[in-house]
């Protein structure tokens, strides 16, 4: 491993954000990276105290990376509970622009931002809602980010109409948050209004806001992206299916950026699924390797 690993945490309203900083022995590049988790999981897809990840792995290579536990996830401080509640809202409007805030603030440099699922769908509503945010954002990257899920199958039917759209609101007024790890379907838990607050855009709903009805939508068409990489994997069959992630990539307008599909047919080592395309070994040496090279280049 040639980085070191600490943790810090950021205060944003009445609530700590964690952030795992891994810091390279031999610094190779001038911008930072911030990694943005998806629904039901925490920074850990990014890293672990072993060197795996895709945070180890740029860090290893130059890069200093932040991995950012969102509120109630995570190290971050509360946890999700009956007594910590969190909205989407909060996540877009308070959270994404304190650490994109925080990162600039402390390199002076543009930030690289990555982000995993659901998490390109907020960045990106961040982004358009606060445009001045967008001078301090070199790249985007996002991984399976899609915004609607249209796929259709007994897949869809279990894991989202049944278990998100209805069992998950059930859990969430009987426990006050989402127990997504104690039940077993999720690597963290969330805050109720959270998990709420998805799920009229997952099922085809307008891509404005829940809380205000502010026009994400709308707001995409006057934004200037900055460069961006965008990976969908072949085996992901309904969290980020790719015909998904290429709507929310032309809904948005980050079309404009590379798009890549990670599978054997397309020269890959593996057929890479939702998570696996974030900690299968191979991605090392795969997609891993090719993001830091492009990352070192442009």
């Amino acid at each position: 491993m040639q980085h070191q690993q600490s943790s810090t945490w950021l205060n944003v309203a009445d609530y700590q954000l964690h952030l795992r900083q891994l810091t390279p022995d031999k610094a190779d590049s001038a911008y930072p990276i911030l990694m943005l988790h998806g629904a039901i999981e925490n920074s850990r897809i990014f890293y672990n105290e072993k060197g795996r990840g895709l945070g180890c792995f740029l860090a290893d290579r130059g890069f200093e990376v932040a991995c950012a536990d969102f509120a109630g996830r995570g190290l971050s401080s509360p946890k999700a509970s009956r007594r910590f509640n969190h909205s989407q809202q909060q996540l877009i409007c308070l959270d994404i622009p304190a650490l994109v805030n925080h990162l600039y603030q402390q390199h002076q440099q543009p930030v690289i931002v990555m982000a995993h699922s659901w998490a390109g769908v907020v960045l990106a509503a961040s982004l358009v809602r606060f445009p001045e945010l967008l001078p301090k954002v070199k790249t985007i990257v996002t991984f399976g980010s899609k915004r609607v899920i249209s796929v259709r199958g007994l897949k869809k039917r279990l894991h989202i109409d049944l278990v998100w759209n209805r069992l998950s609101p059930l859990l969430c007024h009987f426990y006050g948050y989402l127990p997504a790890k104690q039940w077993r379907f999720g690597a963290d838990n969330e805050p109720a209004q959270y998990l709420l607050d998805t799920i009229p855009w997952i099922r085809g709903g307008a891509f404005v806001d829940q809380t205000d009805g502010f026009d994400y939508a709308s707001a995409c068409v006057d934004i200037s992206w900055p460069q961006s990489w965008h990976f969908a994997a072949i085996k992901d069959q309904l969290l980020g299916h790719p015909q998904d992630v290429q709507a929310f990539l032309a809904e948005t307008g980050l079309n404009s950026g590379r798009y890549t599909v990670l599978g054997k047919r397309y020269g890959h080592q593996q057929d890479y699924d939702h998570i696996s395309m974030l900690t299968h070994p191979s991605a090392s040496a795969d997609h891993f390797a090719e993001l830091a090279v492009w990352l070192k280049q442009s």
